[in-house]
């Protein structure tokens, strides 16, 4: 009997082995898909703060390549999957003013324009996404603001992330 509950455990994990889009993470890439370039973001946007670019990028390949078994390649031509992503909309505006007029609390919202491409399957998914985070305007200052910035791309990179691998 014993043996027998062996066997079928053994059928089993060789039969989840097989399963293309199982996955005990919850991420759903198929098996055949292997590698993935994620070129450096485009910032159309017009706000004040720098590498906004470099941060959603190093955000997206930390979750695409430590949270998965994708490979990231840099020849885009070479890759099973493309991420491509545009910062297009920063804005920075009060949520709270004090009684002399002035912003206690402002919040940081970025929008973000992204391209999933399965270049084996010449499949793609467009979707737009929204991250915003708030902060205290009178104490934080740039500082804060950089802050906030970071925690918005850091709730699109997770967005972005969770429906490029539920294929959103």
């Amino acid at each position: 009997m014993k043996t027998r509950a062996n066997l079928i455990l053994i059928g089993f994990v060789f039969f989840l082995q097989g399963c293309s889009y199982y996955s005990f993470s919850g991420v759903s890439i198929p098996a055949h898909l292997n590698t993935i370039a994620i070129p450096l973001a485009e910032d159309q946007s017009v706000g004040p703060l720098t590498l906004l670019d470099e941060s959603l990028t190093e955000l997206m390949i930390e979750r695409f390549v430590q949270q998965t078994r994708l490979t990231l390649v840099e020849d885009e031509t070479e890759a099973d999957l493309l991420l491509t992503a545009q910062i297009t909309r920063y804005t920075n505006a009060p949520t709270s003013v004090t009684g002399q007029e002035r912003a206690q609390y402002n919040r940081v919202t970025i929008s973000v324009a992204a391209q999933y491409m399965n270049q084996v399957d010449d499949d793609a998914l467009q979707r737009t996404f929204s991250g915003f985070d708030d902060y205290d305007a009178l104490e934080g200052g740039l500082e804060a603001e950089e802050s906030a910035a970071l925690a918005a791309l850091e709730n699109i990179a997770d967005d972005l992330f969770t429906a490029a691998t539920s294929n959103w």
